[in-house]
Protein backbone atom coordinates (compact mmCIF):
# COMPACT_ATOMS: atom_id res chain seq x y z
CA UNK A 1 0.00 0.00 0.00
CA UNK A 2 2.78 2.40 0.81
CA UNK A 3 4.57 1.91 -2.05
CA UNK A 4 1.42 2.30 -4.21
CA UNK A 5 0.76 5.44 -2.74
CA UNK A 6 4.51 6.45 -3.88
CA UNK A 7 4.33 5.74 -7.20
CA UNK A 8 0.26 7.84 -7.52
CA UNK A 9 2.42 10.48 -5.58
CA UNK A 10 5.21 10.50 -8.26
CA UNK A 11 2.87 10.47 -11.19
CA UNK A 12 1.24 13.38 -9.91
CA UNK A 13 4.16 14.74 -9.41
CA UNK A 14 5.13 13.97 -13.03
CA UNK A 15 1.84 15.34 -14.31
CA UNK A 16 1.89 18.92 -12.37
CA UNK A 17 5.73 19.41 -14.12
CA UNK A 18 4.39 18.61 -17.24
CA UNK A 19 1.53 20.87 -16.98
CA UNK A 20 3.71 23.35 -15.39
CA UNK A 21 6.34 23.22 -18.24
CA UNK A 22 3.48 23.38 -20.72
CA UNK A 23 2.48 26.58 -19.02
CA UNK A 24 5.99 27.78 -19.33
CA UNK A 25 6.14 26.84 -23.11
CA UNK A 26 2.71 28.80 -23.74
CA UNK A 27 4.00 32.01 -22.07
CA UNK A 28 7.22 32.12 -23.90
CA UNK A 29 4.52 31.38 -26.97
CA UNK A 30 2.59 34.40 -26.47
CA UNK A 31 5.51 36.34 -25.51
CA UNK A 32 6.86 35.58 -29.10
CA UNK A 33 3.67 36.48 -30.83
CA UNK A 34 3.34 39.66 -28.66
CA UNK A 35 6.87 39.92 -30.21
CA UNK A 36 6.08 39.48 -33.67
CA UNK A 37 2.83 41.63 -33.29
CA UNK A 38 4.48 44.78 -32.97
CA UNK A 39 6.48 44.53 -36.61
CA UNK A 40 3.16 43.37 -38.39
CA UNK A 41 1.28 46.55 -36.33
CA UNK A 42 4.14 48.53 -38.02
CA UNK A 43 3.93 47.25 -41.64
CA UNK A 44 -0.13 47.90 -41.41
CA UNK A 45 1.25 51.90 -39.77
CA UNK A 46 3.45 51.83 -43.05
CA UNK A 47 1.12 51.01 -45.80
CA UNK A 48 -1.30 53.03 -44.41
CA UNK A 49 1.32 56.16 -44.42
CA UNK A 50 1.84 55.17 -48.22
CA UNK A 51 -2.06 55.05 -48.97
CA UNK A 52 -2.30 58.74 -47.11
CA UNK A 53 0.89 59.73 -49.18
CA UNK A 54 -0.57 58.45 -52.57
CA UNK A 55 -3.53 60.25 -52.01
CA UNK A 56 -2.93 63.47 -52.48
CA UNK A 57 -0.75 62.40 -55.57
CA UNK A 58 -4.17 61.08 -56.71
CA UNK A 59 -5.82 64.70 -56.07
CA UNK A 60 -3.49 66.19 -58.00
CA UNK A 61 -3.05 63.79 -60.92
CA UNK A 62 -7.42 64.89 -60.84
CA UNK A 63 -6.76 68.80 -60.19
CA UNK A 64 -3.91 68.40 -63.37
CA UNK A 65 -6.75 66.92 -65.89
CA UNK A 66 -9.58 68.75 -64.27
CA UNK A 67 -7.22 72.06 -65.58
CA UNK A 68 -6.82 70.43 -68.85
CA UNK A 69 -10.52 69.55 -69.21
CA UNK A 70 -10.81 73.74 -68.34
CA UNK A 71 -8.40 75.18 -70.57
CA UNK A 72 -9.71 72.61 -73.32
CA UNK A 73 -13.60 74.02 -72.79
CA UNK A 74 -12.80 77.77 -72.28
CA UNK A 75 -11.87 77.82 -76.26
CA UNK A 76 -14.98 76.32 -76.98
CA UNK A 77 -17.40 78.12 -74.43
CA UNK A 78 -16.05 81.38 -75.45
CA UNK A 79 -16.54 80.16 -79.27
CA UNK A 80 -20.47 79.67 -78.29
CA UNK A 81 -20.45 83.18 -76.55
CA UNK A 82 -19.19 84.78 -80.04
CA UNK A 83 -21.94 82.35 -81.97
CA UNK A 84 -24.54 83.62 -79.51
CA UNK A 85 -23.17 87.57 -79.87
CA UNK A 86 -23.62 87.66 -83.85
CA UNK A 87 -26.93 85.60 -83.86
CA UNK A 88 -27.80 88.34 -80.92
CA UNK A 89 -26.88 90.92 -83.09
CA UNK A 90 -28.43 89.85 -86.17
CA UNK A 91 -31.83 89.18 -84.97
CA UNK A 92 -31.23 92.76 -83.30
CA UNK A 93 -30.82 94.11 -86.98
CA UNK A 94 -33.86 91.99 -88.23
CA UNK A 95 -35.73 94.27 -85.38
CA UNK A 96 -34.61 97.30 -86.09
CA UNK A 97 -35.45 96.62 -90.13
CA UNK A 98 -38.56 95.92 -89.53
CA UNK A 99 -39.97 98.11 -86.89
CA UNK A 100 -38.17 100.48 -89.77
CA UNK A 101 -39.85 98.96 -92.41
CA UNK A 102 -43.63 98.74 -90.38
CA UNK A 103 -42.99 102.98 -89.33
CA UNK A 104 -42.73 103.28 -93.10
CA UNK A 105 -45.72 101.29 -94.32
CA UNK A 106 -47.49 103.27 -91.28
CA UNK A 107 -46.69 106.57 -92.74
CA UNK A 108 -47.53 106.00 -96.04
CA UNK A 109 -50.76 103.88 -95.27
CA UNK A 110 -51.88 107.17 -93.60
CA UNK A 111 -50.60 109.67 -96.81
CA UNK A 112 -52.28 107.22 -98.73
CA UNK A 113 -55.71 107.78 -96.42
CA UNK A 114 -55.11 111.42 -95.99
CA UNK A 115 -54.86 111.71 -99.75
CA UNK A 116 -58.11 109.23 -100.80
CA UNK A 117 -59.70 111.66 -98.42
CA UNK A 118 -58.74 114.78 -100.16
CA UNK A 119 -59.39 113.15 -103.76
CA UNK A 120 -62.81 112.63 -102.11
CA UNK A 121 -63.37 115.74 -100.88
CA UNK A 122 -61.99 117.57 -104.38
CA UNK A 123 -64.80 115.16 -106.24
CA UNK A 124 -68.11 116.21 -104.13
CA UNK A 125 -66.49 119.78 -104.15
CA UNK A 126 -65.99 119.94 -107.76
CA UNK A 127 -69.86 119.13 -107.97
CA UNK A 128 -71.06 121.42 -105.17
CA UNK A 129 -69.21 123.99 -107.06
CA UNK A 130 -71.76 124.70 -110.41
CA UNK A 131 -74.60 124.61 -107.67
CA UNK A 132 -73.15 127.60 -106.26
CA UNK A 133 -72.69 129.02 -109.58
CA UNK A 134 -76.11 128.94 -110.31
CA UNK A 135 -76.71 130.53 -107.08
CA UNK A 136 -75.06 133.85 -107.80
CA UNK A 137 -75.96 134.10 -111.67
CA UNK A 138 -79.53 133.75 -110.04
CA UNK A 139 -79.17 136.23 -107.25
CA UNK A 140 -77.10 138.62 -109.68
CA UNK A 141 -80.33 138.75 -112.16
CA UNK A 142 -82.88 140.05 -109.63
CA UNK A 143 -83.94 143.18 -109.28
CA UNK A 144 -83.03 145.77 -106.89
CA UNK A 145 -86.83 146.17 -105.85
CA UNK A 146 -87.56 142.10 -105.43
CA UNK A 147 -84.40 141.55 -103.12
CA UNK A 148 -86.97 141.90 -99.91
CA UNK A 149 -89.23 139.26 -101.71
CA UNK A 150 -89.59 136.12 -99.10
CA UNK A 151 -88.31 133.41 -101.96
CA UNK A 152 -85.68 135.76 -102.90
CA UNK A 153 -84.53 136.17 -99.20
CA UNK A 154 -84.86 132.48 -98.84
CA UNK A 155 -82.54 131.45 -101.75
CA UNK A 156 -79.78 134.13 -100.61
CA UNK A 157 -80.21 132.66 -97.06
CA UNK A 158 -79.49 129.01 -98.56
CA UNK A 159 -76.65 130.57 -100.58
CA UNK A 160 -74.95 131.78 -97.41
CA UNK A 161 -75.02 128.78 -95.52
CA UNK A 162 -73.69 126.62 -98.28
CA UNK A 163 -70.80 129.12 -98.60
CA UNK A 164 -70.40 128.78 -94.72
CA UNK A 165 -69.87 125.43 -95.27
CA UNK A 166 -67.67 125.06 -97.83
CA UNK A 167 -65.33 127.73 -95.75
CA UNK A 168 -65.15 125.29 -92.72
CA UNK A 169 -64.01 122.11 -95.21
CA UNK A 170 -61.24 124.74 -95.86
CA UNK A 171 -62.89 125.77 -99.86
CA UNK A 172 -61.68 129.06 -100.37
CA UNK A 173 -62.37 131.08 -103.09
CA UNK A 174 -59.55 132.56 -105.43
CA UNK A 175 -59.33 136.24 -105.33
CA UNK A 176 -59.09 137.35 -109.19
CA UNK A 177 -59.94 140.74 -110.26
CA UNK A 178 -57.33 143.74 -109.51
CA UNK A 179 -54.74 140.54 -109.07
CA UNK A 180 -51.60 139.93 -111.10
CA UNK A 181 -52.37 137.36 -113.35
CA UNK A 182 -50.76 133.62 -111.78
CA UNK A 183 -50.94 130.93 -114.33
CA UNK A 184 -51.22 128.54 -111.07
CA UNK A 185 -54.44 130.30 -110.23
CA UNK A 186 -55.91 131.83 -112.88
CA UNK A 187 -57.11 130.97 -116.25
CA UNK A 188 -56.81 133.41 -119.09
CA UNK A 189 -59.49 133.12 -121.28
CA UNK A 190 -59.10 136.78 -122.73
CA UNK A 191 -56.64 139.51 -122.94
CA UNK A 192 -57.51 143.17 -123.46
CA UNK A 193 -55.75 146.71 -124.19
CA UNK A 194 -56.76 148.69 -121.18
CA UNK A 195 -54.66 151.88 -119.98
CA UNK A 196 -56.27 152.00 -116.81
CA UNK A 197 -55.02 148.78 -115.32
CA UNK A 198 -51.74 147.33 -115.33
CA UNK A 199 -50.12 144.77 -117.36
CA UNK A 200 -51.17 141.05 -116.74
CA UNK A 201 -53.67 142.52 -114.64
CA UNK A 202 -56.63 140.88 -114.39
CA UNK A 203 -59.46 143.13 -115.28
CA UNK A 204 -62.56 140.56 -115.40
CA UNK A 205 -63.94 137.51 -113.67
CA UNK A 206 -65.89 135.57 -115.98
CA UNK A 207 -66.38 132.26 -113.36
CA UNK A 208 -64.68 132.19 -109.85
CA UNK A 209 -62.09 129.62 -108.80
CA UNK A 210 -61.63 127.86 -105.72
CA UNK A 211 -58.70 125.98 -103.65
CA UNK A 212 -58.93 123.16 -101.09
CA UNK A 213 -56.83 123.04 -98.87
CA UNK A 214 -54.50 125.74 -100.99
CA UNK A 215 -54.64 123.20 -103.92
CA UNK A 216 -55.99 124.39 -106.85
CA UNK A 217 -59.71 122.64 -107.31
CA UNK A 218 -60.67 124.82 -109.75
CA UNK A 219 -59.30 127.75 -112.03
CA UNK A 220 -60.60 131.47 -111.92
CA UNK A 221 -61.60 131.89 -115.69
CA UNK A 222 -60.79 135.89 -115.95
CA UNK A 223 -59.63 138.72 -118.54
CA UNK A 224 -56.32 139.63 -118.59
CA UNK A 225 -55.18 143.00 -119.75
CA UNK A 226 -52.12 143.48 -122.15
Amino acid sequence: MAESKKKQTGAEAEAGSKNSKAAQDGDVETEGKSASDPGKQNSGKAETKNTEEKKPEAKTEQADEEDRKTSGEAPEAEDETAKLQEKIDHLTDQLQRQMAEFDNFRKRTEKEKSSMFDMGARSVIEKILPIVDNFERGLATVPEEEKDDAFISGMDKVYKQLQTELDALGVKPIKAVGQKFDPDRHNAVMHVDDENAGENEVVEEFQKGYTYKDAVVRYSMVKVAN
